[in-house]
């Protein structure tokens, strides 16, 4: 099909934004799957706590999973968050199958936000030249999700303290 939408943007300034944005809409697409994957499975003392916290990560990738595309559609670049392409692209730590304890899933679910956010950093700068309203979304975005990372490191560190051989303290 003929290029349908047009790009406000230079060829190579187009190419440079698309390639930032790509590369975090598959992160996004794969850190929803990721957080999903731990509500479904999750077990343990915290885990009414836990299951809701994780709904509002899968809210905060998915919405902005959404905007990144849709950026990469403003700009004239079709978004790709088939399954395929987010498996091959992502950089998200694989989140194993089966049931998984509220402990190991909130070290799993810090680990996985963190690499995301830190993945996400360098593509404002690479997107400060050449597309500043792609680059304001990713500073949204990682503000978002430093946040986050706060929040899921915060609970981590919770379990970290605790003592693996008091039942009370789990």
């Amino acid at each position: 099909m003929a290029q349908p939408i047009t790009s406000p943007l230079g060829d190579q300034e187009r190419d440079i934004t698309a390639a930032a944005l790509q590369a975090t809409l598959v992160d996004l697409v794969d850190l929803s799957l990721v957080a999903k994957q731990a509500h479904w499975n999750l077990v343990g003392r915290q885990f009414h706590d836990i299951h809701l916290h994780l709904d509002e990560l899968v809210e905060t990738a998915r919405t902005y999973s959404d905007k990144v595309a849709e950026r990469l559609a403003a700009i004239g670049v079709s978004p790709d968050g088939r399954a395929r392409t987010v498996s091959a692209a992502s950089g998200v730590p694989e989140f194993a199958g089966g049931w998984v304890s509220d402990r190991d899933a909130v070290r799993q679910v810090f680990e996985s936000v963190d690499v995301v956010a830190r993945r996400v950093r360098p593509r404002i700068e690479d997107t400060e030249k050449a597309d500043l309203v792609s680059q304001d979304l990713l500073i949204a975005l990682t503000a978002d999700l430093e946040e986050a990372r706060w929040m899921w490191q915060a609970q981590n560190a919770g379990y970290q303290q605790a003592d693996p051989a008091d039942p009370k303290s789990a």
